[in-house]
């Protein structure tokens, strides 16, 4: 086989198609999701206790990035995946991604009402409270495994108001 032969079937296996980077898994390591709740729940906590602002955007940042890639371009989804569940040798128990996918969506729309209340209308406990239920929620998922978000995705299906081969998975 000729050197360009070589060259142009390895640049061909490395091309990723944007369709690959804005995917969500399906499914997901529950273990990692979970472990991605735990550092959200630190994040919206510091930013509460501390007072730390700065880092909502961080925090709302990780929710887009987890609703449109997975943990592809999140920091937390990456450390998650990549690092803490393998290095602590977390089993891996696979669930259905939509569900999860619905969870992160609810996440960025708490964090990012809490990032337009504070830094649009200079609000401090309003967003305080949001992002204290998002802690709260967060903390459920990382300790209990109950993904709120999960559950309120179930009941939409069952009502009909996320089609079922959005998830076949999922219906009950």
């Amino acid at each position: 086989m000729s050197r360009e032969r070589v060259v142009e079937e390895n640049r061909a296996a490395s091309k990723t198609t944007l369709k690959e980077v804005f995917s969500f898994p399906h499914p997901v390591n529950e273990s990692a999701a979970r472990l991605v709740a735990g550092m959200v729940s630190v994040l919206s906590l510091t930013i509460i206790l501390i007072e730390a602002w700065w880092l909502l955007p961080v925090l709302t940042y990780g929710f887009l990035a987890r609703v449109l890639t997975g943990p592809t371009l999140s920091p937390v989804g990456l450390l998650a995946t990549k690092v803490i569940a393998p290095g602590l040798k977390l089993p891996v128990k696979l669930v259905p991604g939509p569900p999860k996918r619905f969870a992160q969506t609810v996440g960025l729309a708490f964090s990012g009402t809490a990032m337009v209340l504070h830094f649009a209308f200079g609000l401090g406990t309003a967003p305080s409270a949001i992002l204290g239920v998002l802690a709260a929620f967060a903390i459920l998922e990382s300790v209990f495994g109950i993904c709120a978000g999960c559950i309120i995705f179930g009941v939409l299906m069952r009502m009909g108001l996320i089609p079922k081969d959005v998830c076949e998975r999922c219906v009950i």
